[in-house]
C-alpha cells in the first residue's frame, strides 16, 4: 500500500493537487488544443475578381427591345446561381481535381447595389489555385453573354487573393473562451468532489452526536501526518487510529505507525482519528462515533 501511494505521488506532482493550479493547467491545455486544431486544419485562400455589366456596342439604328438598366437590374442577380452551375464549373473543377458540387460550395457572388458590378470569390487550398479558379469561372460567365444584345459583362483587373484560414485572431479568441470555460468547469467539478465527501462526513458526525469541530482531511494531503500530530498534541491524548470499514484497517495501522508514540499524556482517553471511504454514505462513521467511550475525543476524520 505504501508503494502504491508513493507511485501515485510521483505521477501527480503535489502542486497539481491544488485546485487553482489544476484548473489553470486544464484551461491552458484546452486553449492549446484549440489553437493547434485550428493551425493543423490547413491554410485556405480566397481570390476575388470583379465582373462589370456595360452597354453592348451595336447598330445605333437597330431598335432596342429593352433598356440597359432594365436588363442589368433584372438579370444581374442571376449571376449568383449561374456561377455555381455545373456547366460553368466543370472545366475548373477538373483542373483542381475536385467535383463541381465541392467547388460550388467554395464559390460566392456578391452584388454591389445600383452599380452593375458583381464580385465573384473562390476559395482554394493555395493562392494560385484560388486566383486561377476565380479568373476562369468569371471568364466563363463573361463568355456566356447572358445580357446580349443589350449589355455584356467585362472582367475587371486581376483577382485579389488573401489568406482566410487559419483565422488566428478568431482562433485565439476561441482558445481563450474555451480555456476559461474549461478552467471554470474543472474548478467547479473539483470543488464538488472536495466538498461533497466533507458534507457527508459532517452529516454523519452530527448523527453520531459529535458537537465539537472535527478536522476533515484527505489521505493524499502531503502534510497529513504533521497536522494529525499537532491535533493529538493539542488534545493532550495519545493517538488512536480507527478504520470504520475493514478495507481501511491496513491503512489505519500504517498511519498509526507514522504518528509519534506518546504514552505519558496528562489527559485521560484517546485522541481518535477515524479513517473513512472518500465516497458513498458514511453510516459506519456515525455508528463508530456513537460507540466511542466518553473518555475518547474525535479530533480528525481522514477520507481515503
Amino acid at each position: 500500500m505504501i508503494h502504491l501511494r508513493r507511485w501515485r505521488d510521483v505521477r501527480v506532482p503535489a502542486a497539481l493537487t491544488r485546485p487553482l493550479v489544476l484548473s489553470l493547467t486544464i484551461a491552458l491545455l484546452v486553449a492549446t488544443v484549440v489553437v493547434v486544431a485550428v493551425e493543423i486544419a490547413g491554410k485556405e485562400y480566397e481570390s476575388r475578381v470583379g465582373v462589370l455589366a456595360v452597354p453592348a456596342v451595336g447598330d445605333p439604328d437597330q431598335p432596342r427591345e429593352a433598356s440597359f438598366g432594365e436588363v442589368v437590374a433584372l438579370s444581374l442577380p442571376a449571376l449568383v446561381e449561374v456561377a455555381r452551375t455545373p456547366t460553368v464549373l466543370r472545366a475548373t473543377a477538373e483542373d483542381l481535381g475536385t467535383t463541381t458540387d465541392d467547388l460550388a460550395r467554395r464559390v460566392s457572388v456578391e452584388l454591389v447595389p445600383a452599380s452593375g458590378l458583381a464580385r465573384l470569390s473562390v476559395r482554394a487550398d493555395t493562392a494560385d489555385q484560388a486566383a486561377q479558379a476565380a479568373t476562369r469561372i468569371a471568364q466563363t460567365v463573361v463568355d456566356a453573354d447572358l445580357f446580349a444584345p443589350v449589355a455584356r459583362l467585362r472582367l475587371l483587373d486581376r483577382p485579389e487573393t488573401t489568406q482566410v484560414a487559419p483565422d488566428r485572431p478568431l482562433a485565439y479568441g476561441l482558445a481563450l473562451i474555451a480555456g476559461v470555460l474549461a478552467g471554470l468547469a474543472a474548478h467547479a467539478v473539483g470543488h464538488l468532489r472536495r466538498t461533497r465527501p466533507r458534507d457527508l462526513v459532517r452529516a454523519a458526525l452530527t448523527a453520531g452526536g459529535v458537537r465539537h469541530p472535527v478536522t476533515v482531511l484527505p489521505d493524499d494531503d502531503p502534510d497529513l501526518t504533521p497536522r494529525l500530530a499537532l491535533l493529538c498534541e493539542a488534545s493532550a491524548r495519545p493517538a488512536r487510529v480507527v478504520a470504520v470499514v475493514p478495507r481501511l484497517t491496513e491503512r489505519a495501522e500504517e498511519l498509526a505507525a507514522e504518528l509519534p508514540d506518546k504514552t505519558c499524556e496528562p489527559a485521560d482517553g484517546d485522541a481518535v482519528i477515524a479513517l473513512v471511504p472518500d465516497r458513498g454514505p458514511q453510516d459506519e462513521l456515525a455508528a463508530v462515533v456513537g460507540a466511542l467511550p466518553t473518555t475518547a475525543t474525535l479530533v480528525a476524520v481522514v477520507t481515503c
